[in-house]
Formats: C-alpha cells, structure tokens, sequence
C-alpha cells in the first residue's frame, strides 16, 4: 500500500508542463523515488508552472481516501489487537481454571461452597462443571461473533480495500483456540465420568466388606446362641477318643477358603503306642493329604502339606496335656513347630508356593483315604484334644506362648473352636474342660 502510494505521488509530480503567467513563478515539489539523490533541479522558467487536470485530482482524492483507510484499519488493527489480549487472557484462566478443577477437593473455599455435602472427600458435581465450562465457551463465541461482525462491516465501509488477511487470519487463531477448548471439555467431562464411576465402584466395594463383616458377627451370634448351654463357655469342652478304630472320629463343620499360609494350635494328651495316630486331618477332592498332623508307629509326628512330608521335632506321648503349634508359609514352603508355647523347630521347602485348596473337610482323630472317609484304624488318634484353632496366617511367637501359659485366648480366625462347629461320630464323646485347670491338676 504504501508503496503504491510512493508511486502515484511520483507519477504526479513527474508530470509538469509549462505555462506563462504574467504574475511570476509557481515552484511545485515533486516526490522522488526511494534512494534517489535529493537535488532540486532547476529547469527552464516555462517548466515550473503545473496545470491540473481532471485524471490528477482524481487520483489525489484515491491518495487521500486511501491515507483515511490505512488509519481506520491501524485503529481497527489496534482495537483488535486489544480484543486478542483479552481473549487471550481470558482463554488461560479458563485452561487453569480447568486445570485446577481436580486439584481444589479438600481445600476450605469447596468445603464452604459445598457445605451440604457430608463426604467431603467427594469431587465436585460434574453437571456443574460442565455447565460453567459451556457458558465459558459459549461466551467465548459471542466474542468472536462480535469481531467477525465488527470486521465485515469495517471491510464494508472502506469498499472492501486493504488489510482484510490479518483479520482472516485472527479468526483462524480463535477458532483453533476455541477447538482446543472444546477437546479440553470433553477430555475433563470424561474424567469426571471416569471419577464418577470410581467413587461408585469403591462405595461399593465398601458396603460389601461392611455387610461380609455384619455377616460374620450375626453368624458368630448365631453360633453361641446354639452352642450347648452344659457347657460354660463355647470352647471350653474336649473330644475323647479313647480307642483305636476306624469309626470313632469328629468332624469339623466348616471349611477352609484357599489359603497361603496357616498357623493351627491344639491341646493334646496321649499316652498311646507306638504313635498317637493322626490328631487332625484335611483332605480336598484330588488331594486327601492336603494337611494332615501324624505320628504312626515308630516314626516322629509328621506333618503333610499336599502329601510332601516334613518330620517335627515334637513330643507328646507322656499321658499330659501339650500345647501345640504348627505354622505354615506357601513362600519357600518354610515351617515351625511350638511345643508348650517353644519353638523347638524350623525348616522350608515343604510344598513351596503351594496354595491351600479350598471346600475340604476336616477329620479329627483319623487320616483320610478318600475326602471325609475310608480310615485306617492303625492310623488312628487315641487319647484326648481340644481347642482346635485355625489361622489363615502365621501367628507371632508371643501370641503363642500367650496361649501355652494360658494368660490369653485367640480363637481361629477360619475355624475357632466351638461346640456348635464340632461333632462327634462313632461313639467319641464331648465332655466339659477348663484347660487351664486341668493342666495345673497334670503337673
């Protein structure tokens, strides 16, 4: 543009032409190109006076509507460049404001703004979220609306001449701002979805440890409220097996779930040889000798972990009451052996990484076959146990010898002992037992 202009202004002054006048001399400026030597030529007096024409001023008035368009497009240029600081300003508070939407939960100004809501943990409402981002946007388009407005009727104004690329080019940038945007939204609309359906899914999850540990308390109850009132406490009765045979044998009512480690504890007292036959047994579909506690014959008490043998360190044959414990790991298979509250025992590699099959049955006093039957009376358990626990862990050492010196009682957290969960077959018989008592009467 304005080298048009530099031009035009040349044209005009290139063109002179000689005249006579009786009053004097007229001296015209003439516009010289770019770089030109800025002399004042004189030439002769006939060449100093102008004579207008039609075509000239025709083309001063095109250079001075021109002068007015190039400065109503600077002052359109500058408003709106204004215009784009303050879209622009107004695009990163929104972005941040987007940004800090999942960083403000917990913080004092959303405790205030939602004082209604009782879990503050909770993030904010998605709905409104989104509906204060679309008004963002939709505020955001008036905007730009407004300028595509603004600019037609400026091009409209000056005949549709000069500087119409730049504005072209403004709208581009807000559009691909305003895009973005857009995208941000539905990324953060999703994200509050995606939130949304988490806290659902951990609400639920919640509610179903809540109502598995009522469960557990209600069957507890049930079970006490059934436990044999001849009895002074649920645990505190024995089971005798007083001969060797294949059909005198109690059995536990419940289960074990898959496991990967245990501790089981009992109180024994044998004086039977050789041996003292199998105090308890655990047998699973497929695997009879899943966990199995033996001493038959000559051999020491054994115990079996899907039928892979370790020998313990134990004795128990004296006619006397012996606290036991054994313990297990599926990591490295690694064992003890507690006898009257001592570890006398340790070692690894019995049925390394082996879990616990679950939904077996549990034999007290003989070794099973087949699951839950086909004993063998050499194998048999003589003598006298009680307070027969399950861990689906291993215990500590003090919680054992808490139980040895009877300063404590842990019932098992998988099988406790309790009359309602025992019962006797074949002729074994329950009788009443204070434990402690009557150890104290066997020293």
């Amino acid at each position: 543009m304005h080298a048009l202009i530099v031009g035009v202004l040349y044209l005009l002054g290139g063109r002179t032409v000689s005249a006579n006048d009786a009053t004097g001399s007229r001296f015209v400026c003439s516009a010289i190109p770019p770089g030109a030597e800025p002399g004042c030529p004189l030439g002769s007096p006939g060449n100093r006076i102008q004579n207008t024409s039609p075509v000239e001023d025709e083309l001063r008035t095109t250079i001075i509507q021109l002068r007015e368009t190039i400065l109503q497009q600077k002052e359109t240029i500058v408003s709106q460049q204004g215009t784009i600081k303050e879209l622009n300003s107004k695009l990163a508070r929104c972005e941040a404001a987007a940004d800090d939407s999942s960083k403000s939960r917990g913080q004092s100004s959303r405790r205030k703004e939602y004082s209604k809501n009782t879990m503050g943990d909770l993030p904010r409402d998605p709905a409104e979220t989104i509906d204060q981002l679309g008004k963002t946007m939709q505020s955001l388009k008036g905007r730009l609306e407004n300028l595509e407005q603004q600019q037609r009727s400026n091009m409209s104004g000056s005949g549709g001449r000069g500087g119409a690329s730049f504005p072209a080019e403004l709208r581009e940038l807000l559009r691909s701002r305003l895009g973005a945007l857009e995208g941000q939204l539905l990324k953060k609309v999703a994200e509050l979805e995606e939130e949304k359906s988490q806290l659902y899914n951990d609400t639920a999850a919640h509610r179903q440890r809540t109502e598995s540990t009522l469960s557990s308390l209600l069957e507890r109850i049930s079970e006490l409220e059934r436990s044999n009132n001849a009895f002074k406490s649920p645990e505190d009765f024995k089971v005798s097996l007083p001969l060797r045979t294949n059909y005198l044998y109690g059995r536990i009512k419940k289960s074990l779930p898959e496991m990967y480690a245990f501790t089981v504890c009992m109180w024994l007292k044998s004086s039977a040889s050789p041996g003292i036959g199998t105090p308890f047994s655990y047998g699973v579909p497929g695997q009879a000798n899943e966990i199995v506690l033996i001493e038959w014959g000559i051999n020491p008490i054994e115990l079996l972990v899907n039928d892979k043998v370790a020998q313990l360190p134990l004795s128990v044959s004296d006619g006397r009451w012996h606290h036991i414990c054994i313990t297990w790991t599926t990591r490295d298979g690694f064992w003890e052996a507690y006898q009257d509250g001592e570890r006398l025992g340790t070692g690894d590699n019995l049925a390394p990484w082996h879990p616990i099959k679950p939904g077996g049955v549990i034999i007290l006093g003989q070794e099973q076959d087949i699951v839950g039957g086909h004993f063998d009376a050499t194998q048999a358990f003589v003598g006298e146990l009680s307070q027969f626990n399950m861990w689906d862990r291993v215990l500590r050492s003090v919680d054992i010898m808490g139980m040895a010196n009877c300063s404590s009682y842990m019932p098992g957290n998988v099988v406790p002992w309790m009359d309602a969960n025992v019962e006797v077959l074949g002729g074994a018989t329950k009788a009443a037992l204070e434990i402690c008592e009557d150890r104290v009467f066997d020293s």
